[in-house]
This record gives C-alpha cells, sequence and structure tokens, in this order.
C-alpha cells in the first residue's frame, strides 16, 4: 500500500508539473502571440500611412499637372500662313493692351488714305496708308517675334506679320525688301523692311494694320500719326470701339 501511495503522489505530481509547464507555454503562446498581433496593427498602421501619403502625393501631383499653364503668344495660329489666323478663336469682349514701348514705323507722319469702308472699292481697308518712299526703312512699331514674310500678288505684296508680346499683332504692307526671317525676335524700332510698291498698290507708301486676335483696330486709336506718340500708355481693345480712331489735338505725350 505504501509503494501504491507513493506511486500515486508521483503520478499527481508530475501531472501538476505537466499542467504547470502547459499553463506556462500556454502564457508564453498568448504573450507571444499579443505582441505578434500588436506588431501587425502597427505595420498595418503605418502601411495606411503610407498609403495615405502616396494618395496626397498623386493627388497633389495630378493638380501640379491639370493646372492650366501660362498662356504663349507664340503658338495659336502660328504655323497658319494666313493673316488671320483667330478665325475658330474666342476673343475677349474687352482687354487693356500696354502700348508704351513703342516706335513708329516710318519717319513720315503723313496718313496717305485712312483706315475704314473704301466705296470705291467696296471693301474695308483695315489699315493706315503712311507716307513713304521706295526704299525707307520700316521699323517694328513693338517688341515680338515675326510670324510672316510673305509674298501677295493682288493685295499686299511683299508683307511682314510682327507678333508683339503685348498681345498685339501688327502688318507692314506693299514692302520692297525683307530685312528679318520667320521666327525672329525685334526689339521696338528694329528694321523689318523697306518700304515700295509691290502688290496691289497705286503708288509708293507703306500699308500698316494694328491687329488684336484678328480685329483689325483703327491704328488711329492707338497711334497718334501728327505727333508721332500713342495716344495713352494702355489701349483698350472693345468689339464695340475698336474701328474708333481717336483725336486728341495738341497731345505730344503718351500721359492721357
Amino acid at each position: 500500500m505504501n509503494i501504491l501511495k507513493k506511486i500515486t503522489c508521483i503520478v499527481i505530481a508530475a501531472a501538476a508539473s505537466l499542467s504547470m509547464v502547459a499553463t506556462a507555454q500556454n502564457l508564453q503562446s498568448v504573450t507571444n502571440n499579443k505582441n505578434r498581433h500588436d506588431k501587425l496593427l502597427a505595420r498595418q498602421g503605418n502601411i495606411k500611412d503610407q498609403i495615405r501619403l502616396a494618395d496626397s502625393q498623386k493627388y497633389a501631383l495630378k493638380l501640379y499637372e491639370e493646372e492650366e499653364p501660362e498662356p504663349d503668344i507664340y503658338t495659336e495660329g502660328w504655323d497658319s500662313g494666313i493673316v488671320n489666323c483667330y478665325k475658330e478663336s474666342q476673343v475677349p469682349n474687352r482687354k487693356v493692351i500696354n502700348v508704351k514701348g513703342y516706335c513708329m514705323p516710318v519717319k513720315g507722319n503723313y496718313i496717305t488714305s485712312p483706315y475704314g469702308y473704301r466705296p470705291r472699292f467696296g471693301r474695308m481697308h483695315k489699315g493706315v496708308d503712311l507716307r513713304a518712299a521706295i526704299g525707307d526703312t520700316v521699323r517694328s512699331a513693338f517688341s515680338g517675334r515675326i510670324r510672316l514674310t510673305k509674298f501677295e500678288r493682288s493685295g499686299y505684296g511683299f508683307y511682314v506679320i510682327v507678333r508683339h508680346d503685348n498681345g498685339l499683332e501688327t502688318v507692314y504692307g506693299h514692302l520692297s525688301r525683307f530685312l528679318v526671317q520667320p521666327n525672329q525676335y525685334v526689339k521696338a524700332g528694329q528694321p523689318i523692311a523697306l518700304s515700295g510698291n509691290t502688290g496691289h498698290s497705286t503708288g509708293p507708301h507703306l500699308h500698316f494694320e494694328t491687329r488684336f486676335m484678328g480685329y483689325a483696330i483703327n491704328p488711329e486709336a492707338i497711334f497718334d500719326f501728327k505727333n508721332r506718340v500713342t495716344h495713352t500708355d494702355n489701349y483698350t481693345f472693345t468689339k464695340t470701339t475698336y474701328t474708333q480712331a481717336r483725336n486728341y489735338e495738341g497731345t505730344t505725350t503718351a500721359s492721357k
């Protein structure tokens, strides 16, 4: 009996020891699982933060890519090869144009034919004719880039179109010689051609046009040819007044 009791006690003690070991292992397993769970949650949190950061960066990049670029005045209709390359464009009803950095296109100040409708020919004269002898220097009215140097037998003859930094285009017709090439940048007052009597012309002169997005503005709305100045530092284009001249008699500076 004593032997049986001893064996029973040994078995109970062993079972208790195994139970304690199992309990300790279970506790260790639970602790390890909890640690792994916490690490996984932390990792998931970092991943979510990284995803949110990546998404925000993508969104910012998308906004940057979709932002409208600065307008380039030397792109629209640049290669069209025609005088009015803005026929399909949306033209604003009103535009203030800086005309301070100007130069008179020829040395004379006498208009031989004004802007306006010509009943004799049944059409509009879209510029002014300025007295000039064959070979007189023709200068760019404002700084800009040469868009066209071309010949038109039944109209302008040899002509130059300059697109200016202020958004205007100027046309110089009936020339005898080009002094510039397309895409060349010129400063206000720089020689661009020599005047002549080419194309549909009845005598030597310079045909001079000022245009805004295809609208042929009356040059006398911008320039006081008599006094060889601009009327004002800024010209306001509107679709209702662009054909009208201005006359500030006695004005000798562009201070009005």
